[in-house]
């Protein structure tokens, strides 16, 4: 197999590179350490980035964004995720939902919204789905009308009124624009009673709540979504009405794909970073009158480290190519669900590693073991994420 990349890859993958080390890593360990979840975002580095591509990437260019392929995208979010996971999760957060406007949505709402988020370098998306009493229910999902999304949204003339709330939205505290599920009958299970909106953030009745307090990926935003007699007008529902389920029919640029992918390149940029803090910390840390490189349980783990981390890229970068050649496969479901027990374990060794190190070498491998926990909770809990083996065994 050829697995050498061509000058459009190459050349978006050294501008993450380039990105991540110079404008990213300097503010990384600063954003983390904020107290306040409220304030540990930072507009400065989502512009520098979107004047660079890094927000608008997926975007075809007939729309005016990049069109990059799903290799390239593996490989920016892997080098942005080196420096900091959060921020790379950040960028990617638009590309999962900018996709839709382009491909599921009609002529009117592409002129209203994707031609905003394209000009505007602070305008980032998010979708709410998960509420206080609405998770893994909302996956699945279940025949019991009681099950899934409660929100409400009912309709009044040319208006739909909502009432209900989300619980950690992704980009909730700073987005512009939320695709939103919402029960629009009650009587039926989720995929035949739900409704996809788009919900600008200065919708009336609509704001947001509590920001949530999160051990790792501080400096990625979710927050609580509140609608009070909300009014959204008619023009902003997606598909049909209680279509929410199936507008994925309509939907060609692999975005059920991508969440899958995206989770995963992250978390090999991690273990990148995870594997050059240990080999940094072997090549120059004395420990009883000898490196720690030449002594065989550092050396143990650093081969373990690195042979986890190479496997999973491997997974990765063939569930991409996979997807950009049209091969129907389920590499991505796999790379996923891989992904949260090497990232994991790669980064407890990598703190296992710096046991004895200054607080100054030890903070930030803590800090890759604190946002490798968030995996364990991506996209449902990593039990509900098992249950993709049965596209597999079907």
């Amino acid at each position: 197999m050829d697995f050498s990349l061509n000058e459009t890859q190459l050349a978006w993958q050294m501008k993450a590179r380039k990105f991540a080390a110079e404008e990213i890593a300097p503010i990384s360990l600063a954003r983390d350490a904020i107290l306040d979840p409220k304030h540990t975002w930072d507009w400065d580095i989502i512009k520098k980035g979107s004047k660079l591509g890094f927000r608008t990437a997926v975007v075809s260019p007939a729309f005016g964004g990049h069109g990059i392929d799903f290799v390239t995208q593996a490989l920016v979010m892997a080098e942005l995720a080196k420096a900091d996971s959060a921020i790379s999760k950040a960028f990617s957060q638009c590309w999962k939902w900018s996709h839709l406007i382009s491909t599921v949505c009609n002529e009117d709402q592409k002129k209203r919204f994707l031609k905003a988020f394209i000009e505007d370098d602070t305008f980032v998306l998010g979708k709410g789905i998960t509420e206080p009493t609405a998770g893994s229910d909302n996956r699945i999902p279940i025949d019991d009308p009681k099950a899934g999304v409660r929100l409400r949204a009912e309709r009044q003339g040319d208006h739909w009124i909502l009432n209900g709330e989300k619980a950690f939205i992704a980009n909730g505290g700073v987005g512009k624009l939320f695709f939103l599920d919402a029960r629009t009958d009650s009587s039926v299970p989720i995929r035949d009673g739900v409704t996809l909106f788009l919900i600008p953030a200065d919708t009336p009745g609509f704001r947001f709540g509590k920001q949530f307090n999160k051990a790792g990926w501080r400096f990625y935003m979710n927050a609580e979504l509140i609608f009070e007699n909300a009014r959204v007008p008619h023009a902003n529902v997606i598909g049909e009405v209680n279509g929410a389920y199936r507008k994925s029919k309509g939907d060609t640029s692999g975005g059920d794909l991508f969440g899958d992918l995206e989770l995963a390149a992250n978390a090999v940029g991690v273990c990148d970073c995870a594997v050059e803090q240990s080999l940094a910390l072997a090549r120059t840390k004395e420990q009883g009158g000898k490196l720690l490189k030449e002594q065989q349980s550092v050396q143990l783990r650093i081969n373990r480290m690195m042979a986890l981390t190479e496997a999973l890229r491997a997974l990765v970068m063939r569930a991409a190519w996979e997807h950009d050649q049209k091969v129907h496969a389920p590499t991505a479901a796999l790379a996923m669900n891989y992904s949260t027990d090497v990232l994991q374990e790669v980064t407890e060794l990598n703190l296992s590693n710096h046991d004895d190190a200054s607080p100054e070498m030890a903070v930030h491998a803590d800090k890759l073991v604190r946002d490798s926990s968030v995996w364990s909770h991506l996209a449902g809990d990593s039990v509900q994420r098992m249950r993709t083996v049965r596209r597999i065994i079907k």
